[in-house]
């Protein structure tokens, strides 16, 4: 089962909407890869015991792990929270999910500041680089039980844009440049 991932058309309506493009512009995990964009299929029923995420998470240094639930019965202020989640910000640090249940999208920008949205399901896993711009949103289903990991104690602060002299965002920009050759403009 592979990731989806596509362009998404700019729109004012509820941000838990897929947002396809007409006709749809789909995004490859090649695509995803060239952004710094990390994917995994995991079996979610394993979790608890699965050598496949215990070996990645070793070869990347993920020692701190919480879960966290995600729903209108479940968070206190949902709604507020959903737009705290869906505005456009950085972290200092990857942004690692693993979805256990339900479903949401991940939004990132791409090297022309275009958005692509990356619909998660129970047991896709996706690190963001630091540095990228992005936001989440559950989808319509409004339900998403997620693995959150961390390398050493959590650090889970967003740097809303414009964050171009933020360390992670120029080493992120740095890092572009270097997969092409050529200066990125920073977005």
């Amino acid at each position: 089962m592979a990731l989806q991932a596509w362009f998404m058309q700019e729109s004012d309506d509820d941000q838990r909407l897929p947002h396809h493009k007409n006709p749809p512009e789909s995004v490859s995990l090649e695509q995803l890869a060239d952004l710094g964009v990390l994917y995994w299929h995991l079996d979610p029923d394993k979790y608890e015991n699965d050598p496949e995420l215990d070996k990645i998470r070793r070869a990347r240094g993920y020692s701190y792990m919480d879960l966290l639930d995600l729903c209108p019965e479940k968070v206190e202020n949902y709604e507020q929270k959903l737009k705290n989640f869906y505005t456009e910000h950085i972290h200092a640090d990857e942004d690692i999910r693993y979805c256990l249940k339900g479903s949401g999208y991940f939004d990132v920008r791409n090297k022309d500041d275009r958005w692509i949205r990356i619909l998660i399901k129970a047991g896709d896993l996706i690190v963001l680089p630091a540095g990228i711009y992005h936001r989440f949103t559950l989808d319509t289903n409004n339900y998403i039980k997620l693995m959150r990991l961390f390398v050493g104690e959590p650090v889970w602060t967003p740097f809303n844009r414009p964050q171009e002299d933020h360390p992670a965002r120029k080493e992120y920009i740095k890092s572009m440049a270097e997969k092409v050759g050529l200066p990125v403009a920073a977005h």
